[in-house]
């Protein structure tokens, strides 16, 4: 068997060779060379480059009507109707969606069956379909009626009283995000090591203190991204709610190109309010993950404000 051992330090070929594993320090760290890595690169700066040129040069893209159409009153009141729609919205829908996955976690199975199938029927309907059915509520039901079920009602109200465009949207938005919502919160709370809750009952803690201080807070860490997700993906989906003609952003930028016809700078005001809104909800979920990861690492994160201020110090030494 032949042993392959380093050349000896200082190069004296008196000296003979001694078997053996190679000393580290004898052996020279040759970086590994990546040809195509920088090749790849090269090309995404470039094509980033046109892009970004592209942008800038092309008339087609009218920036100064963009610039006029941001911060319009029109505009801005319309974003502030997909605001409302949103938090709404995501309030009741989560609300709903909690109600949905207690219910599927019951030992009861009228509740499992309840929470399943509304679960399944929500997730199948597109939900501009559901807006248009809640829109028009009013052709299959003219009254509601409220008293003993099947006898005689005490009081009834007009339907098309009570669901307004406005109500319908939210009520379309807030079902189907409590569909999601509710197998996003299960997917949570089962996450959760059942002997936490076993260990907590055998030390006599109250089931109620259990849920808020042993279970909701390891649970969250398992919900809070798909909960972000479905967040943003909610504040897309009110633009849906044009087909009700409600006033929200991208129905508002549809009646501004409709009169002007600059249909691309009105789009793009659209766009970038829409990426604008997103990078606010995409830092809060940032923030809000990093405050329950507190229990489960030894060291968090620094955050980009730090990760600055680090480098910031790091160049005046």
């Amino acid at each position: 068997m032949t042993v392959l051992t380093p050349a000896v330090r200082g190069g004296d070929p008196s000296v003979p060779p001694q078997a053996g594993p190679p000393d580290p320090a004898d052996l020279t760290v040759v970086a590994a060379k990546r040809p195509w890595r920088w090749v790849v690169s090269i090309a995404a700066i470039v094509i980033t480059a046109q892009f970004a040129h592209g942008l800038a040069t092309n008339p087609g893209w009218d920036w100064a009507t963009f610039a006029g159409y941001f911060l319009e009153r029109s505009v801005v009141d319309a974003l502030i109707v997909t605001l409302e729609l949103t938090a709404a919205s995501a309030i009741l829908g989560f609300l709903g969606g909690t109600v949905l996955a207690a219910m599927r976690l019951s030992k009861n199975p009228v509740l499992q069956a309840l929470s399943w199938t509304f679960v399944w029927v929500f997730r199948s309907v597109p939900l501009i379909v559901q807006l248009l059915f809640w829109a028009n509520l009013g052709y299959l039901y003219q009254t509601l009626q409220f008293g003993v079920p099947f006898g005689p009602g005490f009081y009834e109200v007009q339907t098309l009283h009570l669901v307004s465009s406005f109500g319908a949207a939210l009520l379309g938005l807030s079902l189907h995000e409590a569909a999601y919502a509710g197998e996003t919160v299960r997917s949570g709370i089962i996450s959760v090591d059942q002997g936490q809750l076993e260990a907590a009952a055998a030390l006599g803690i109250p089931r109620g203190r259990q849920f808020r201080r042993i279970l909701l807070p390891q649970a969250m860490r398992a919900i809070l991204p798909s909960a972000a997700n479905s967040l943003i993906n909610l504040l897309k989906s009110t633009s849906v709610v044009y087909v009700l003609a409600i006033g929200e952003l991208f129905y508002q930028v549809q009646v501004v190109y409709g009169r002007n016809g600059r249909v691309v700078p009105l789009l793009m005001v659209a766009t970038v309010w829409y990426v604008v809104l997103t990078a606010i909800l995409s830092v809060l979920q940032y923030y809000v993950e990093r405050r329950y990861a507190r229990g489960a690492l030894r060291t968090l994160p620094p955050t980009p404000l730090q990760r600055l201020r680090a480098s910031l110090a790091r160049g005046a030494r």
